[in-house]
């Protein structure tokens, strides 16, 4: 199993870039699926971006298509995710997340293990 550890996160303001990273522990990094999801305050949390095991398929939330991309390093146990044009609706705090699969999969749902987040503010 891996553990996960947020950081990147900041204040920004709207129209400005972020990246966020997600550094995990553990030695079977390609075996999962990761994630990356949200939470605006008094809001459920929420898919943002997937990336499968080895990097090739991508699956992104339509409120970020075009605006947030998502990279992973297997070598270096890192995921990255790149904001740009940031809204103030992107304010959130950010939570990186992996699930073991063995397939290509990039799911939006069913994730069991979660990083404990770092905030994202987008100042208007």
């Amino acid at each position: 199993q891996v553990q996960l550890v947020e950081s990147g996160g900041g204040l920004v303001q709207a129209g400005g870039s972020l990246t966020l990273s997600c550094t995990a522990a553990g030695r079977t990094f390609s075996d999962y699926a990761l994630g990356w999801f949200r939470q605006a305050p008094g809001k459920e949390r929420e898919f943002v971006a997937a990336i499968s095991r080895v990097g090739r398929v991508k699956n992104f939330a339509e409120s970020v298509k075009g605006r947030f991309t998502m990279s992973r390093d297997n070598a270096k146990n890192i995921v990255v995710l790149q904001m740009k044009n940031l809204k103030p609706e992107d304010t959130a705090v950010y939570y990186c997340a992996a699930v073991h699969t063995v397939t290509g999969a990039t799911p939006s749902r069913g994730y069991n293990i979660w990083g404990q987040g770092t905030r994202v503010t987008v100042s208007s």
